[in-house]
């Protein structure tokens, strides 16, 4: 299996994983000619080499023309911004060797008022490009968690919000970037360390705030985090947004073969720990494929009323969550009660959270990590005399060891023939082994 894992020692940010993309191969000109669909105007995008602490990265700069306060992708220290044609204690020598790319828009002479643009703006911008549906998607669904970890914070619904800096290009422009890219790299799957937040405060559209700002403290809910390794800002809500989007924590005992590596440099220079992002591009041990965290999320009812279940196991699955059930158990004075269990992953517990909570009539929840191993699956349509079914084949080991038809479409097809629904299942599994 194809991975990503981020190593985010030191946070990240939206334009820090724009440089460890390109970092790990993903042509600028595919970037370029993305962003270019977007039909924005009024930036330029700056690709060099970097280092931090003797490692040297790419570092991605978005410029724009928008007359605002430029933050990474929300949150700038106005002592942080590098000199990106200078590299700090670089001799002439070693900057001659150095490569310095730069991507210009064609458009980048034109001044713009920044707009405070709100979701449905960012959704027509991407949406009128000629973006593939894949990249429109992972884009918009990012936007989407930034707008409801904003809208949570500002008490206002999702329609309601205004994007100040997430909603500026340089914010779109790392967003959209990020989308390109993992459509290009196409990983099967997205992981994560523990995900370094900063310390100290940040200014933003609404002054001076503690780090982590509100949005991003929303947004790694249920995430590992640490805090303190650093005295700045480390991760910014487009970076928390990028992981906790599409990505999930890194299992304890996943192993894996690096293909290659590549490092996002921040702009933020900092004495005790590189300010860089590093990522890794590998290949999973095919025993090890089918092995992932998990969340098990449960409580007792006693006081409920049994015609909620419905509704609720509905809106839980709705969200795609995986694995719903209610157990009957009797509690105590003999009352007969419901465990509701939820068995899913780390990005879906703040909605387990909250349909639980408003739903149902529990005061807690008891939420558990543990690791989840699924058997190798494949569906296939299967020929039979009854007509073609589709099949759920099940491997492990490399060994096929369970095969399932469809139950819906083999009870279809006994309904319209009039014959036992077993004899369809048993022609399609004698079809299929």
């Amino acid at each position: 299996m194809k991975i990503l894992y981020y190593d985010c020692f030191s946070g990240i940010s939206g334009d820090m994983n724009l440089g460890a993309m390109i970092d790990l191969g993903v042509p600028a000109e595919t970037l370029i000619s993305g962003l270019n669909s977007l039909n924005l105007e009024g930036w330029k995008l700056e690709i060099i080499k970097e280092q931090r602490h003797g490692i040297y990265g790419t570092m991605v700069t978005v410029e724009t023309s928008e007359t605002e306060d430029h933050h990474d992708h929300g949150h700038h220290h106005d002592n942080d911004h590098v000199h990106h044609h200078n590299l700090h204690n670089d001799s002439p020598e070693e900057l001659d060797r150095m490569a310095h790319d730069m991507y210009l828009h064609r458009n980048e002479d034109k001044p713009h008022q920044h707009p405070h643009r709100n979701l449905k703006d960012i959704e027509e911008i991407i949406n009128r490009s000629s973006l593939n549906a894949n990249i429109r998607e992972i884009a918009l669904d990012i936007f989407r968690k930034i707008a409801e970890a904003e809208a949570t914070v500002h008490n206002k619904s999702i329609e309601e919000i205004h994007f100040h800096e997430v909603g500026a290009i340089d914010s779109i422009i790392d967003i959209v970037g990020a989308a390109i890219s993992f459509d290009y790299l196409k990983p099967e799957k997205v992981f994560f360390s523990d995900i370094e937040l900063g310390g100290g405060t940040v200014k933003c559209a609404h002054g001076v705030l503690p780090v982590p700002a509100p949005a991003t403290s929303l947004i790694l809910k249920g995430l590992p985090v640490h805090q303190g390794g650093v005295n700045f800002e480390a991760t910014t809500p487009t970076g928390a947004a990028i992981l906790a989007t599409t990505g999930e924590r890194m299992p304890p005992d996943l192993h894996y073969s690096v293909t290659s590596t590549g490092y996002g440099i921040g702009h933020k220079e900092n004495p005790s720990l590189p300010n860089m992002v590093r990522v890794y591009l590998a290949e999973t041990d095919d025993k090890n494929s089918t092995a992932h965290n998990a969340i098990l999320v449960e409580c007792n009812v006693d006081d409920m009323n049994p015609e909620l279940v419905d509704y609720i196991t509905g809106r839980l699955l709705g969200c795609g969550i995986p694995d719903v059930c209610f157990i009957p158990v009797v509690m105590k004075k003999t009352r007969p009660a419901f465990i509701i269990r939820v068995i899913c992953e780390e990005s879906h517990l703040p909605v387990v959270r909250e349909i639980l909570f408003t739903e149902s009539t529990t005061l807690g929840l008891r939420v558990i990590p543990f690791m989840k191993e699924t058997l190798q699956r494949e569906f296939v349509d299967i020929s039979t005399k009854y007509g073609t079914i589709t099949v759920k084949k099940s491997w492990f080991n490399g060994r096929l060891v369970t095969v399932k038809p469809e139950a819906d479409q083999c009870a279809a097809i006994a309904a319209s023939l009039g014959i036992p629904m077993k004899e369809v299942i048993r022609e399609a599994i004698n079809c299929a082994s």
